[in-house]
């Protein structure tokens, strides 16, 4: 390509997003253990839960795959009314879309116009500030507080005229810590009532402190947003579908800014039914759960300041020394999730999955 070719090429896209970095998947265990000649490797960086699709679920995602000639049901009339059912709202208060993060960029787009505010702690879900670029609003990252959490009184102190959203990402990814009832009241009472303060709670199911509070019982007021995911807890990742409950209006505009039809036939279904099997999703996290506190508590003797969590997953907070680490734990066939510079997150598995990451760990910090 010639150089004149080449610079019309770079001005096709925005030059701002060279700045942004790419969200990082998970890596695929089977390159790994072809690359170090084991017969599989384990993966614990994608918050996925390992107990495999929920009775009834691979039944009705094929059985609707049948029909994947129609498009699917683009007002999501069912599983809304499921879901409205099951957490006791209106169906004119959710919407539906292609995991949480997608709604997330939704009430972005309802809500910001170039130049508008996104404040949000950090370091938090990585693809806030993503999403922020993109729809062109200007990131507000209010540094975590000493102990890995969110810094409430700042955020509401970053507050300006041009704030027109607050993410609160309540248990926090990737740390796992969570915010407890008073504080929230006190930044949901400091925040003005015309910035949309939206707490997600993306690992909701696996909250057993019983002063965290459940974000739907802020739902009723005006502005306030509440985003879940089925992804996580009830086992439907890879099929993609999250959902938000808010006022009338604010899940109207997100109705309307959604790209059409992206809530798919097959994980409306699957939806439906992982949703009938609540008893399991139940049992299932507190299996999460005990292996939490085990891995936590083996963790607390190799890396000082490691946070109690209240997710899926813990936070090693290593610093400069992440990325070395995560390299350690690969070369023993476990893959985990290094954030160069700050620290390691590591979703629970099942307890051989959590014993090979402890030998890995001993290994690498012992």
């Amino acid at each position: 390509m010639t150089d004149r070719r080449h610079q019309a090429a770079v001005r096709l896209t925005r030059a701002d997003l060279d700045a942004l970095p790419n969200y990082v998947p998970g890596r695929s265990p089977a390159d790994l253990a072809r690359e170090l000649g084991l017969p599989e490797a384990i993966k614990l960086a994608s918050n996925e839960v390992p107990y495999g699709p929920l009775p009834g679920v691979v039944e009705a995602v094929a059985e609707a795959v049948a029909g994947v000639h129609r498009y699917p049901d683009m007002g999501v009339v069912a599983l809304r009314q499921a879901l409205a059912e099951r957490y006791g709202v209106d169906a004119d208060r959710v919407a539906t879309g292609c995991g949480s993060v997608a709604l997330a960029e939704h009430l972005v787009r309802a809500t910001c116009l170039p130049g508008d505010e996104l404040v949000y702690s950090w370091r938090s879900f990585e693809a806030y500030p993503i999403i922020a670029a993109t729809s062109g609003a200007t990131s507000v990252q209010v540094p975590n507080d000493g102990g890995h959490g969110h810094d409430l009184a700042t955020m509401a102190a970053a507050v300006t005229d041009r704030t027109r959203m607050i993410l609160v990402c309540n248990p926090n990814n990737p740390t796992g810590t969570a915010v407890r009832r008073a504080e929230l009241d006190r930044f949901l009472d400091a925040v003005p009532d015309d910035v949309l303060v939206v707490i997600d709670e993306a690992y909701r199911e696996f909250v057993t402190d019983p002063e965290v509070p459940d974000g739907l019982s802020y739902a009723d007021r005006p502005n306030v947003a509440v985003l879940r995911t089925l992804s996580k807890a009830w086992g439907l990742a890879g099929l993609r579908i999250g959902f938000l409950v808010a006022q009338p209006q604010v899940a109207a505009a997100v109705r309307k800014v959604v790209t059409p039809f992206s809530t798919s036939m097959a994980a409306q279904a699957g939806a439906l039914a992982a949703l009938a099997q609540a008893d399991e999703v139940h049992r299932r996290c507190a299996l999460v759960v005990a292996e939490r506190e085990r891995v936590g508590e083996a963790l607390t003797k190799l890396v000082p300041g490691v946070p109690a969590s209240q997710a899926n997953f813990v936070w090693l907070p290593l610093g400069d020394r992440s990325v070395e680490f995560g390299k350690a734990c690969e070369s023993r066939g476990v893959i985990v999730r290094p954030f160069p510079g700050d620290g390691v997150r590591v979703t629970i598995g099942t307890p051989t999955e959590n014993d090979a990451f402890l030998a890995a760990a001993e290994a690498a910090l012992g």
